[in-house]
């Protein structure tokens, strides 16, 4: 028995165990039933007797009302009929109560009872918010309260991995418990215990991932820029360990995950699948080699710098008021679009949060794969330079990318304060300009110390989700694309290009960053000079 079916069933009072009774009266009286379902069965004017319990609306001629559709009874048990149409099909077939010969004329195939049994299901999904595969305004009112709405969004991510694409707990275990996680209980409420309750950048343990219905995380690999020319190899590696090490500690809630068929795998399984994700450019130390070896490690998408340039990516500036650092570069160097042609080849994916525009510009030429912005907001609503501008946005359709709002205040509305609906504005901003298929959640919890009024931490996504839904322009499938389905469609797409790179017998590339008179004679790094003896 489906879940849909288990949960259908015990609303109705069915055996849960032997799957529907077909063709059976039920005995219940119709006050045994919940509220919005007998509200529902008092004004629906459909024909379908509502399995006994009546009908008991007037009216002339009888028509079906919220998702009591004709069309609905009428539509084929086809891969894409909805999971209670396919289950009566098989039905009636093992049991024998229907045949070709007795099927009524103009019911397009579907007897009296599949009617029936159609209309119950869609009364109940319009109430509980059960996917059963049609339209979300048959789910859900937008006028529908609060409550109903949170029921709805709830179900909507039981059913649906909520992605989000960036989360920097792993910096703040190395900053409070110095990557011990013999000390660091994650199934704690951190929020009660210090040092983590006295900080404003924590957000996130598996109570409030549970209640916020996290499907899949990217965990981020983030170390300083003041790393930069120093041990940021070691560093980066040393937080990828952590990652690692804090999944297999807790296996029966997180499991690791590379790519899209795994991520959707240890979700079906009740994990929270985990990905690794590196956050700034300066972590490879300007190596190709270090950025494959990152890859064999498990990770799954580099950002491209972090608040530091490197010497072959600019970063956005910090403020909109402050001049162009003249060390840096424009955008990206001949050398930074070999990185991007590197990771197209090696499947991982390119973000471009925390870049200037020159350098998103640059990168979108480049790129064969979509690219990712795994934590940024709109420049139209808030001229904050780490955001992404309209003629962007554009350009990351074009291109197949997503871009992932964040939740930052700052980034938001400019200022300290935020609320739910500026998120929205944010995400339908991003929906408006480059289509559905290109938005996405990179709240960057754990990272920032300014949150919206209702998204104070990992737990709060239900509640936006629930906020979506008072809005009629968003259908189920464009909001489980919100929740996940672009960045799933974004990764596989990477793989694609992957393995069509190696299929074409692309080498890896070989480059190296040449250093200038101006390099720091300093630094720490090895030079590698022909000893004067040394002859061929």
């Amino acid at each position: 028995m489906t879940i849909l079916e288990a949960r259908l069933s015990e609303a109705l009072g069915l055996p849960t165990e032997e799957g529907w009774p077909v063709g059976r009266r039920l005995s219940r009286s119709l006050e045994d039933l919940p509220t919005d379902i007998q509200e529902h069965i008092l004004k629906c004017q459909c024909s379908c007797d509502h399995l006994g319990y009546g009908n008991y609306s007037t009216g002339s001629p009888p028509r079906l009302t919220n998702g009591c559709s004709a069309h609905m009874a009428n539509t084929s048990t086809s891969a894409s009929s909805s999971p209670a149409q396919r289950y009566h099909e098989k039905d009636h077939l093992t049991q024998g109560h229907t045949s070709p010969s007795n099927k009524h004329k103009g019911d397009g195939g579907f007897g009296t009872r599949t009617k029936v049994w159609v209309c119950l299901v869609l009364v109940l999904a319009a109430v509980t918010g059960v996917g059963v595969g049609v339209p979300l305004a048959l789910r859900v009112d937008p006028g529908a309260s609060l409550q109903q709405r949170l029921t709805t969004a709830k179900t909507l991510l039981r059913e649906t991995p909520l992605f989000d694409g960036h989360n920097d707990l792993p910096w703040n275990i190395r900053k409070f418990m110095h990557n011990k996680l013999h000390s660091f209980n994650f199934t704690a409420e951190l929020k009660k215990l210090r040092p983590w309750s006295r900080s404003s950048w924590s957000h996130t343990d598996l109570p409030r991932l549970k209640e916020g219905m996290v499907g899949a995380q990217f965990w981020v690999s983030y170390v300083p820029c003041q790393a930069q020319r120093l041990n940021a190899v070691q560093l980066t590696i040393e937080q990828i360990d952590l990652i690692k090490r804090l999944i297999d500690q807790y296996p029966d809630d997180l499991r690791l995950a590379t790519s899209a068929d795994e991520v959707e795998a240890a979700f079906k399984d009740g994990r929270i699948a985990s990905l690794i994700g590196v956050e700034g450019g300066h972590a490879i130390q300007n190596s190709l080699g270090v950025l494959r070896a990152l890859r064999d490690l498990g990770v799954r998408y580099l950002t491209l710098t972090h608040t530091c340039s490197t010497p072959w990516a600019e970063c956005a500036r910090a403020r909109e008021t402050d001049k162009e650092d003249p060390s840096s570069p424009r955008g990206l160097t001949h050398f930074g679009k070999t990185v991007v042609r590197e990771m197209n080849r090696l499947g991982l994916l390119v973000d471009l949060s925390h870049v200037s525009q020159a350098t998103m510009q640059a990168t979108l030429e480049v790129s064969r794969a979509p690219v990712i912005f795994s934590h940024s907001s709109v420049y139209a609503i808030c001229r904050n330079p780490r955001n992404v501008p309209d003629h962007i946005l554009r350009k990351v359709a074009t291109n197949g990318g997503v871009v992932m709002i964040s939740f930052y205040n700052f980034f938001l509305t400019c200022s300290k304060q935020a609320t739910i609906s500026d998120v929205i504005e944010h995400i339908n901003h991003v929906r408006k300009v480059a289509g559905v298929d290109h938005v996405g959640i990179g709240a960057d919890f754990d990272g920032i110390n300014m949150l919206p009024v209702g998204l104070e931490d990992v737990s709060g996504y239900p509640q936006l989700f629930a906020e979506l839904l008072s809005d009629p322009s968003w259908s189920l499938q464009d909001l489980r694309k919100l929740a996940g389905g672009n960045l799933l469609r974004v990764m596989r797409e990477a793989e694609r290009v992957r393995v069509e790179l190696r299929e074409q017998r692309a080498k890896p590339y070989e480059e190296e960053v040449p250093y200038g008179p101006s390099e720091d004679p300093h630094s720490c790094f090895y030079r590698f000079t022909r000893p004067a003896d040394d002859t061929e």
